[in-house]
């Protein structure tokens, strides 16, 4: 049984919810406009990211192979998987190996896209999440709400109870105070840790680097004070060239949080090197396919993976800011997810999803690299369609449609239609919309088209009565 429905109705009536989603969705489109006003190339540094990512996707093999000499090149080792069963095989193998038990991890969406903290404590192995907002979700056993700030359905008093029955402590509504709570905690982790688990931002392929780009300083932390550093990222993620990341940087901060440069952005290329007196003794790059080989088949279809994950699309899609991150079948919400989910898992896994956009195009003004998310949204809505139509499902909007496109045919027939509706429809008082048919007018494809839509009351004229009198 699909539960999506009523999920997403008491997300709706969830006023509390719906103030935390529309306050901190607010203040990040906010931060964004006052820092892109402020950068009078930033439509061109879009056009440039766009292109750039667009050779980078054409020519993904050739850099794969370029990142992975230099990366061997430094010391380091890069690991190919294919799904997430041998991502989590790889590192029980070499925990297992250096008898290693404590893991520490800093936020990365690829890693929760393949469950690994689930699969790892599996096998009773501890990995903790550094991330402030990752660490209260791991906490309270939920999966990300939003790509950049993940806990954002969470009040502080909901914090402060979870942390009194999780950690122990005095209940603690002040903010700061939890902060140091949760710091205390994960310092401790950090000095036992064995491995530590980040994912990357960008991967340069013309040095090996993996560029981590963060505000906390915990994967700093993660990728320097255990002696293994494990990065986990998507193919997706190669740029061809150091001086490419200079365009990237200028859109990434500016796009999620409305920050010139996030505080902190790391370059990693290998091990610890000589004299150096900090940094991992081993250094491992994952990279995985999970699926975007399958993206690489369409030439449209692939700008999906252009997505340098700023969440900016979720910020301004009027669906995400009314339903919330939870009722999104996968972790990708919003209308990135909307486009990679369905490629990822299959257009009729969640059939719906296609659908649940406005398409009012405010993704794609603000999507940093350009995604054309409206387009693509439509070319999933045809192939969920086609799969109703050749799986013979039927659909009684579908065969709404058609009556509508054959009376469209019939000019007579379609206006004295229109004047029934209209004098059948009901007329709410005040001139308000219409929320429910009568029981008469509401049966077949009609009442599947009013059960998530209103309607405009009808006009007291047509389009055609009014176009006689102008003519007269």
């Amino acid at each position: 049984m699909n539960t999506a429905p009523i999920k997403i109705k008491q997300t709706i009536a969830d006023t509390d919810l719906q103030k935390a989603i529309y306050t901190a969705t607010g203040r990040l489109m906010a931060h964004r406009a006052t820092s892109t006003d402020h950068l009078p190339e930033y439509q061109e540094l879009r056009t440039a990211a766009h292109e750039l990512k667009r050779h980078t996707i054409d020519n993904l093999d050739y850099y794969i192979e370029q990142f992975e000499q230099n990366v061997s090149a430094h010391g380091g080792k890069v690991v190919f998987c294919n799904d997430a069963a041998e991502v989590a095989d790889f590192v029980l193998g070499l925990a297992k190996e250096r008898q290693a038990h404590l893991i520490v991890k800093s936020k990365s969406m690829t890693t929760e896209e393949i469950d690994l903290n689930e699969r790892l404590e599996h096998h009773e192995l501890e990995s903790v999440e550094t991330d402030l907002g990752e660490y209260i979700l791991q906490l309270a056993h939920q999966r990300p709400y939003h790509i950049v700030a993940p806990a954002l359905h969470m009040t502080r008093y909901e914090v402060a109870d979870l942390f009194t029955e999780k950690l122990g402590v005095e209940n603690e509504v002040v903010i700061e105070k939890q902060t140091k709570i949760a710091r205390g905690v994960l310092r401790e982790k950090f000095l036992a840790a064995d491995i530590g688990i980040t994912g990357a931002n960008f991967l340069i392929a013309d040095s090996g680097a993996v560029v981590v780009v963060e505000n906390e300083g915990n994967a700093r932390l993660t990728t320097s004070a255990p002696k293994i550093h494990i990065a986990i990222a998507g193919i997706e993620k190669l740029i061809p060239r150091a001086t490419d990341l200079v365009v990237f940087l200028k859109l990434l901060g500016r796009s999620a949080t409305g920050q010139a440069l996030t505080v902190y952005t790391s370059f990693l290329s290998g091990p610890r090197r000589g004299e150096e007196v900090d940094g991992p003794d081993e250094f491992y790059i994952v990279l995985l396919d999970g699926g975007r080989t399958k993206l690489l088949v369409d030439a449209e279809k692939r700008e999906s993976l252009f997505c340098i994950r700023c969440g900016a699309c979720l910020n301004h899609c009027p669906v995400y800011r009314k339903i919330g991150g939870h009722n999104y079948p996968w972790i990708y919400s919003g209308p990135i997810g909307k486009i990679i989910t369905p490629q990822f898992h299959g257009v009729m896994e969640d059939p719906w999803l296609p659908f649940a956009s406005s398409l009012c195009g405010a993704c794609a003004e603000v999507c940093p690299v350009k995604i054309d998310i409206p387009k693509q949204l439509l070319q999933l809505r045809a192939e969920v369609s086609e799969g109703k139509k050749s799986g013979g499902t039927g659909s009684s909007e579908r065969r709404g449609f058609h009556l509508y496109a054959w009376l469209m045919r019939h000019p007579g027939l379609f206006r004295l239609f229109g004047r029934l509706g209209a004098k059948m429809a009901p007329r709410p008082d005040g001139g308000g919309w219409i929320h429910r048919l009568p029981g008469f007018m509401n049966v077949g494809p009609l009442r599947s088209w009013m059960q998530e839509r209103d309607l405009p009351p009808p006009a007291p004229k047509s389009f055609h009565d009014l176009w006689k009198e102008r003519r007269k």
